[in-house]
């Protein structure tokens, strides 16, 4: 047995590493200027093909006789079922009330999502996946090197092994430098999570086909394009333990730790599993459940082909929304020191009541029938911001394993004490990025969205520099 030998908490060095593969928009492999091409090249280079179907035409999945749940034959994967919400809020859960139903995904497995980092030159490369997903809407887009849920790496599908899966579990593994549980989308998912990390290796790793190394600098300027870094890998990338730029903040940490769990405790949110049969406010025909009103988001089912992926055909249920969401942060510098305005959510899925999330997270669309007075806070605003205060403005892609043309517009949007004081309304706070950067190593803290958000911040960061 090895002496136990005590060592630095951090490493100080990595710091630099991280900063230095943020600077360098030139890899070792691929050219930045090059990767539209080599993304067209590998989905040339493979079949793919995603066909919308009745949910009669699905090969394994059907509705339970009973409670109407959507689910697969061997009791695995994921079932579609309803879920019953009923959350009060105010000081201590007595103010307004609110209630609805929908339906919900519940995948009890944890998925693993993991970027795989090696030096080339003297610089921090990481290993990016050209990975097919059914639901993207352009197909094909950036992932982790590692996107597997535990049925996939498990092998319950009876495919492929999962490529470079080795160096994220079992002692053979390389330094982990970031590993967490993050949350899935607490509006679509009922208590999902997956572990995301980052792994750093010196071991020689073949590189084989559709997938590229990449340094964070090249990651940062095609986060700035339109439907290229896939959801996993945003997310992914937000865990990184980037340099602090400063340690002044309207709140203390001790401070906004207080202010996350005195929104936890004054939401009484009460989430029940319920069957999607006879579900209030939705209905069901040969191709969809959907809203009554039209609204929210559909679950469809679809046949998929892809010539690269662990299994090559499959069909399978998904969730589309509605509309484009708008996702954003408004910003503003305060005493010297830039900072974020977050909204404690809550999201019927979440496990544990309140998660940080933007300040907007709304589809335009779900609203439009209300009086202004009605609409959610702060989304006119962002919706008429000029362009002289948009900061970074990039559409992206949700989940394309489970959602089907799932888009947000993710928007930094700088306001000013018109938009919004710097004592914010309830449910509100100012927080610094370096703050967020502190709080999504640690689990369930940062929704999915507002994490979608630390990766555009740290990206718009180092196209400045």
């Amino acid at each position: 047995m090895l002496p136990l030998i005590p060592q630095p908490r951090d490493d100080a060095k990595l710091a630099d590493r991280l900063a230095l593969s943020a600077a360098t928009t030139r890899g070792a492999h691929l050219a930045t200027d090059g990767f539209a091409d080599w993304l067209a090249e590998r989905g040339r280079a493979n079949a793919f093909r995603v066909e919308r179907i009745p949910f009669g035409r699905l090969d394994g999945w059907s509705f339970h006789d009973t409670t109407g749940n959507l689910l697969h034959r061997s009791g695995r994967f994921f079932t579609v079922e309803g879920l019953h919400v009923t959350e009060r809020g105010g000081p201590y859960g007595d103010g307004p009330y609110a209630e609805w139903h929908q339906p919900i995904i519940k995948q009890p497995e944890v998925g693993i999502l993991g970027i795989l980092g090696k030096e080339f030159d003297g610089v921090l490369h990481f290993l990016m996946q050209a990975k097919m997903e059914p639901g993207n809407p352009n197909l094909l887009q950036l992932s982790p090197t590692v996107q597997a849920t535990r049925s996939n790496y498990t092998k319950v599908h009876q495919g492929a092994d999962v490529k470079y899966l080795e160096h994220f579990v079992g002692p053979g593994r390389g330094r982990v430098v970031a590993d967490v549980l993050q949350s899935e989308h607490g509006s679509w998912f009922f208590r999902k999570s997956n572990r995301n990390m980052i792994v750093l290796t010196d071991d020689d790793v073949p590189l084989l086909d559709d997938f590229c190394w990449l340094t964070l600098g090249q990651i940062a300027e095609l986060l700035h394009r339109d439907n290229v870094v896939n959801m996993d890998s945003r997310t992914v990338l937000s865990c990184l333990p980037v340099p602090e730029a400063t340690a002044d903040a309207l709140l203390s940490d001790v401070q906004l730790l207080s202010w996350i769990t005195g929104e936890r405790s004054r939401h009484d949110v009460h989430a029940e599993r319920v069957p999607l049969a006879g579900l209030p406010g939705w209905r069901r025909d040969e191709m969809t459940v959907e809203h009554e009103e039209g609204r929210y988001f559909k679950v469809v089912a679809v046949a998929v082909q892809a010539g690269n992926r662990e299994v090559t055909g499959w069909t399978q249920p998904l969730f589309e929304p509605v509309g484009l969401g708008v996702t954003a942060f408004l910003t503003r510098t305060l005493e010297g020191v830039p900072h974020v305005l977050v909204h404690a959510r809550v999201e019927g899925g979440f496990l544990d009541t309140v998660e940080l999330g933007p300040t907007v997270q709304y589809t335009p669309g779900n609203y439009a029938h209300l009086p202004e007075k009605e609409r959610p806070p702060f989304l006119d605003t962002v919706l008429a911001a000029p362009a002289d205060r948009i900061r970074y403005d990039a559409v992206h892609s949700e989940e394309g394993g489970r959602f089907l043309n799932a888009e947000s517009r993710y928007l930094l949007v700088e306001a000013d004490e018109r938009d919004v004081p710097s004592d914010p309304p309830a449910g509100y706070a100012w927080v610094t990025p370096d703050q967020l950067t502190w709080l999504v190593r640690h689990g369930h803290y940062l929704n999915v969205q507002a994490r979608t958000l630390v990766a555009c911040l740290n990206a718009a960061a180092a196209r400045a520099r």
